[in-house]
């Protein structure tokens, strides 16, 4: 027998039948040449599209100059990288820590937020997602990642996504720290009360806490704003960010308040592989193809067209039980388990994500045109009318 990848592997990831060969922009295709309509975008990492020329160029030249740098010493890529992620940063975040990953870049924010506030209590949100590292995982709220790695962190509270309440009743003279996603993504695209995201700020500052703004999903234009704090113009004290800062690149993003960083001292935190030229210089054309391209408003204009139809299909199929989200951050949520809908969806070339059992998760390249949109809608539509006869359902 020919072995494959789950040969090797940890038995970790849930795996889909499909070996991908190549990609472009919305695009993908399989080792057989198979073509697939890209809504999964890696996770949400492939944002501005898949092998975007400018990033190849920039990796390709930069590779021929120098692949290691040490944040030990000074390199011109990363301060150019440095200087694009300072021009799009929140007001008041003009300091930065490089690491390699949304979860790296969490455990960051939460070590500079305890060493500031001198409190380790924190408070994090039902359906909070944040990584699974030790730090990560101990505000990440889904106990089955959870329960067999505990002592995690001491003093997390969680409490429910979107009542300001029960955030105001959790505070307490142990709680230096709040971490929200403005929207949830792993738990499905949950979107937050009107007011919500505005009131946490207000209540931080009042109480001074430290607030952590986890957009790792939802940053860099995925809800139609640079940041999803914009749609309700807040800013956090720290903000996360990774996926598809450097377009595949590993990398995370650690923006934080002056007088937050000024509280760390050297040698405090590091990371031998942060900040390293190749990546910078791919964050930097990723940044310039995001502004050059204006892929914000592209996924404010194509993410509203998309919601239009999955709302028009929710209209057509009684199996649909919601549709929901901004921008190019969508969800569909059955009212059955969508295994088969997502396979299905593979064997009609189109490639689709998935949040708990019931949750389709659609988080496409902001490059994605039109003409792909409805191309997967009508897929969508296809396969949830298989769906709706093999489980008898009927308008």
């Amino acid at each position: 027998m020919i072995p494959n990848e789950d040969s090797f592997l940890i038995n970790l990831y849930q795996r889909f039948p499909v070996t991908v060969e190549r990609a472009q922009g919305a695009t993908i295709w399989d080792a057989d040449g198979k073509e697939y309509i890209d809504c999964m975008g890696g996770y949400g990492v492939a944002i501005i599209g898949h092998c975007n020329k400018d990033v190849i160029k920039a990796i390709t030249l930069q590779m021929n100059k120098l692949m290691v740098c040490h944040m030990s010493t000074y390199n011109d890529s990363r301060l150019q990288f440095l200087s694009k992620l300072n021009s799009i940063a929140p007001e008041n975040l003009s300091r930065i820590f490089f690491s390699n990953s949304g979860a790296e870049s969490i455990e960051a924010a939460l070590k500079f937020s305890r060493k500031f506030s001198q409190k380790g209590g924190i408070i994090s949100m039902y359906g909070g997602y944040h990584g699974k590292t030790f730090g990560a995982l101990s505000v990440t709220y889904n106990s089955k990642y959870r329960k067999s790695f505990n002592p995690l962190l001491e003093g997390i509270k969680f409490v429910p996504f979107g009542d300001i309440s029960s955030l105001i009743d959790a505070i307490d003279e142990s709680i230096g720290t709040v971490i929200l996603e403005p929207i949830q993504g792993e738990s499905g695209i949950i979107m937050p009360p009107d007011g919500y995201v505005k009131a946490v700020r207000e209540i931080c500052t009042e109480k001074k806490l430290v607030l952590i703004f986890d957009e790792i999903q939802t940053g860099l234009g995925r809800t139609g704003k640079m940041w999803a704090g914009q749609n309700w113009t807040t800013a956090p004290d720290i903000m996360c960010i990774a996926k598809g800062i450097a377009s595949g690149i590993p990398t995370g993003v650690t923006f934080v308040k002056d007088e937050i960083a000024k509280c760390m001292n050297l040698g405090e935190h590091s990371s031998t592989f942060a900040g390293n030229p190749i990546t910078c210089s791919a964050g930097s054309a990723t940044i310039d193809t995001i502004i050059k391209e204006d892929l914000v408003t592209k996924a404010s204009d194509t993410g509203t067209y998309f919601k239009k139809n999955l709302i028009e299909l929710k209209e057509k199929h009684p199996i649909i039980r919601d549709v929901r989200g901004m921008g190019m951050m969508l969800a569909l949520e059955s009212r059955f388990d969508i295994r088969d809908i997502l396979m299905d969806g593979i064997r009609n070339g189109l490639l689709m994500l998935y949040s708990g059992r019931t949750i389709i998760r659609l988080l496409p390249p902001l490059v994605m045109k039109k003409e792909q949109v409805s191309r997967a809608i009508e897929i969508m539509d296809k396969i949830l009318s298989l769906e709706e006869k093999r489980r008898n359902v009927k308008n």
